[in-house]
């Protein structure tokens, strides 16, 4: 058995909603099926007894290793803990090979557990040992490395609830929510909107106190000091007991409370001067709270107590501490709800204060304190107290917050109680926390968790604000970039600032940021990035799906143009229009419940995509009696026709009409495949909500130039005839322009042509077979690649596919795009038409349009004014 390739599906795809990994397998004859290889699934159970089933859902054929493969990645993954529950394996038209899908929650882990998989077959076919706890284990380490911490984690949990998309942006806990202009940012438990300058605020312990005490805020005396002689002074000016702690410091580290002597003070002073400047401050005495402000609101509060341990007159000091720290909800970082026990020289300091050593035996019942600040980070425990807090208590901490300049802040009060007001107990607000951990909220100790996660979101987004943008993916064969591009016009149209991805590129508010072929997840990721933009527009091409799966959770309208054969069939195992349609209706089945789907009624295979819709369904066809149309209208629903010279939209009794006279590059409508891009974007513009006066006035003002919508049916004026620049490449893009170009007036017809090498052979020859039959001259070239093809190969094709032309009369051969182009040119005579099929669109087109200015600048006064009216 051998895998291939392994990709990371990080959006919804192919095969499910959630993240997977896809890998191809290879499997030898003898691996096809398990029933071949002698007690194999015995033994495989018997190394790893909770592999579970070894058979996909729906699969009805042989299990072969590829299955035992999903089957052991899935189980590993679940075994250690992580939420997956998604799998699938399905054989490819290549005997022997298969596509193995498996869900992951971190890619990491995913990874690993398909790479522990193999090991575990290889040791079955090899009759050698697998340590499944080893491995279990290892995939443990790794999910607690790579996943969220519990802070940030509830947050993301809480946006997820109310369908807020969310995009982790670094491996640690920084997380977008939301998309472009509308998005919010955080990092664990501190918001975007939070300045550096309170950060600095807080981390500075003798600012903050000073700001806490203008704010009439109770805070302890003291001061910062610079050596150890200086904070004995200080200590005792003030009085023992007292506190010392790093000036700019966070989660209780190098913070010591209760110190009493010098020797203790001398302790205490090292372990704060490892964390930064050091300060000393009257110790208050009472319990340790944490109050978490968020906004101006108090969410929750936690009665937080020092680690410690009970004797038991039988075990040490140090052995009581192993005990305690084996309790699986404590461990090393964040991820768990407890953190071990430090055992360090605060810890032994600590002991030595009342009187025990680490190897000390205390009484049964003797509560040990190993160290006097609470803070969870250290192995502190806590016990929710929120429903307790005081009103004043409660209004401290938010002035506290407030007068700091923090958005959401952890207020550490020293008091006997909570119930009652601070300065009635000579308590204080001894420290406040930018970055404030929400576990002992979360889950505390004792007492019931909070919703702090909750609490954060609806501080970042009000009521029924679910941070998206409108998002509009179109999707097909022939039309997407014209009908992507006429979408972001109408709704640039309605002053929305639009991103917008393409084969082109990606476009930000109607300014290009990145070239090429952008039609792909990670284009359409970045957009969504950008704080300026207000609703997006993607291109999204079966490449990028396949790849990776989508670059967004849902979208508002998904847009099918149509599905046709030749776009790339037979890569990546999508073999037939069947398998294309598959993979289209991706977008389909992930629009939102209150979106669209538009539709092309005349196109079997799209209008069968329409049960996949989680949405609602809009229609589209020149024909309003077609029998789809016709049912969709009678069920009063929205659809989108020509009827009479114009486009309409009709829902019920209601209808919207476009006189296609007004749509000037759809030239009156003769032109077909623009009418039906026209009533894609229509239907699309539609389906967001766009004003219908808005909508008329972007058609009016769209334009198809070179530089609109470059390689899409441009159309110039070269010398009195008219030259039609295309990006065409596939069959059921030469029917549509032949359409086209038939509706429009020349004395004679040529067309320039080559062919992409990585089409299916047919598909080659019959591009030129259409061709032949509607133009007088063909002009074939051979580009500078041929994309795997040898020299001539793609020319033969073609020269097969005119064999039977009905029309042409002469065929020239050129090598070289450019010198095509120049030849062509150089043939036309006022009143001709010459289709050029480009391949590179940007370099074929500076070239055209050089060449025309040339000839503009060349050609008498009357040549010009005998340029055919339709061309612009």
């Amino acid at each position: 058995m051998e895998i291939s390739r392994v990709r990371a599906l990080r959006g919804p795809n192919l095969w499910c909603r959630h993240t997977a990994l896809e890998a191809i397998v290879s499997c030898a004859p003898t691996e096809r099926s398990i029933a071949e290889l002698p007690d194999f699934e015995s033994r495989v159970r018997e190394l790893f007894p909770a592999i579970g089933t070894l058979q996909s859902s729906g699969y009805q054929g042989p299990i072969s290793l590829a299955h035992v493969l999903e089957a052991a990645a899935l189980a590993l993954q679940t075994q250690a803990g992580c939420p997956v529950t998604f799998s699938r394996t399905a054989a490819t038209v290549d005997i022997g090979v298969y596509q193995v899908v498996v869900a992951y929650s971190e890619e990491a882990v995913g990874r690993l557990a398909l790479e522990l998989a193999q090991t575990l077959i290889q040791a079955t076919l090899q009759n050698t040992g697998f340590d499944v706890d080893a491995a279990i284990a290892r995939l443990r380490d790794t999910d607690e490395d790579e996943r969220l911490g519990p802070s940030t984690g509830a947050i993301v949990n809480a946006a997820a609830a109310r369908g807020i998309p969310w995009r982790r942006l670094t491996q640690g806990s920084l997380v977008q929510f939301g998309w472009g202009s509308r998005q919010r940012r955080i990092q664990a438990a501190e918001v975007d909107a939070t300045s550096a300058v309170s950060e600095a605020i807080a981390q500075d312990k003798d600012l903050t106190k000073k700001l806490l005490h203008a704010a009439g805020a109770p805070v302890p005396f003291g001061r910062p000091v610079k050596d150890a002689d200086e904070a004995w002074a200080v200590a005792c000016e003030i009085g023992l007991p007292v506190v010392v702690k790093p000036q700019d410091g966070n989660q209780g580290k190098g913070v010591t409370v209760n110190v009493t002597n010098r020797e203790h003070l001398e302790v205490a002073f090292r372990a704060a001067a490892e964390v930064g400047g050091v300060m000393v401050e009257k110790f208050l005495s009472g319990n340790d709270f944490r109050l978490l402000v968020v906004g101006r609101q108090l969410v929750a509060a936690a009665r937080r107590d020092p680690p410690h341990v009970i004797g038991d007159g039988i075990h040490s000091v140090r052995e009581l501490v192993d005990r305690v720290n084996a309790d699986p909800r404590r461990g090393e970082g964040h991820a768990t709800s407890l953190t071990k026990i430090r055992f360090d020289e605060i810890a032994i300091a600590r002991l030595n204060a009342q009187g025990l050593a680490p190897q000390s035996v205390p009484a049964k019942g003797r509560r040990i304190i190993l160290r006097n600040n609470a803070n969870l980070s250290t192995g502190g425990t806590a016990t929710d107290v929120t429903d307790d807090v005081h009103p004043e208590v409660a209004a401290n901490a938010i002035a506290a917050a407030q007068m700091v300049g923090l958005h959401v802040c952890g207020v550490d009060v020293v008091c006997e109680s909570v119930l009652r007001p601070m300065r009635e107990q000579h308590g204080g607000i001894v420290e406040v926390n930018a970055a404030p951990g929400l576990r002992m909220h979360l889950s505390p100790s004792y007492g019931k968790g909070r919703p702090v996660g909750e609490a954060i979101i609806s501080h970042l987004f009000g009521h029924g604000d679910d941070g998206r943008i409108p998002v509009v993916a179109v999707t097909g064969t022939n039309g997407k970039t014209t009908t992507a591009r006429l979408i972001a016009h109408l709704m640039a149209s309605s002053a929305l600032r639009v991103g917008m991805t393409n084969t082109d590129g990606v476009y930000v508010n109607g300014h290009q940021i990145d070239s090429g072929d952008c039609s792909g997840p990670k284009s359409a990721r970045n957009v969504l990035m950008h704080p300026d933009v207000d609703a997006a527009v993607f291109e999204t091409a079966r490449g990028g799906i396949l790849r990776e799966g989508l670059g967004f959770d849902r979208c508002q309208v998904a847009v099918v143009t149509n599905i046709g054969a030749g776009d790339h069939l037979g890569l990546n195992y999508i073999t037939t229009v069947e398998d294309l349609a598959v993979l289209k209706r991706v977008i389909v089945q992930n629009v939102a419940p209150t979106g669209y789907a538009v539709l092309n009624a005349a196109d079997p295979m799209v209008h069968a995509m329409a049960p996949s819709c989680p949405g609602s369904i809009i229609f589209f066809a020149a024909d309003h009696h077609h029998p789809a149309m016709a049912t969709q209208r009678a069920q009063g629903k929205r659809t989108v026709y020509v009827d009479d010279g114009a486009i309409v939209a009709a829902e019920g009794s209601w209808r919207e009409r476009i006189a296609l006279s007004d749509i000037p590059f759809t030239h009156n409508g003769s032109i077909g495949f623009q009418v039906e891009n026209v009533m894609a974007a229509v239907a699309a513009a539609w389906g967001v909500g766009l004003n219908w006066d808005t909508v008329r006035r972007g058609l009016a003002s769209f334009s198809t130039d070179a530089g609109n919508v470059p390689g899409r049916f441009n159309m110039m004026d070269y010398r009195g005839a008219t030259v039609i620049a295309d990006y065409g490449h596939n069959p059921d893009a030469m029917r549509a322009l032949v359409a086209a170009v038939d509706a429009l007036p020349a004395k004679r017809r040529s067309v320039v042509i080559s062919g992409a090498g990585d089409r299916r052979d047919d598909d080659i020859r019959e591009q030129t077979a259409i061709l032949g039959d509607a133009f007088d001259d063909v002009l074939l070239y051979q580009d500078a690649c041929q994309r795997g093809r040898a020299d001539g190969e793609v020319l033969a094709l073609l020269r097969t596919g005119l064999a039977q032309a009905k029309r042409t009369r002469y065929t020239t051969e050129i090598r070289g795009e450019f010198n095509a182009i120049d030849t062509a040119l150089a043939r036309l005579e006022p009143g001709d038409l010459c289709l050029i099929l480009i391949d590179q669109v940007e370099q074929a087109l500076a070239h055209l349009t050089r060449r025309v200015a040339e000839a503009a600048q060349a050609a008498p006064a009357s040549v010009n004014a005998e340029a055919p009216a339709l061309t612009h």
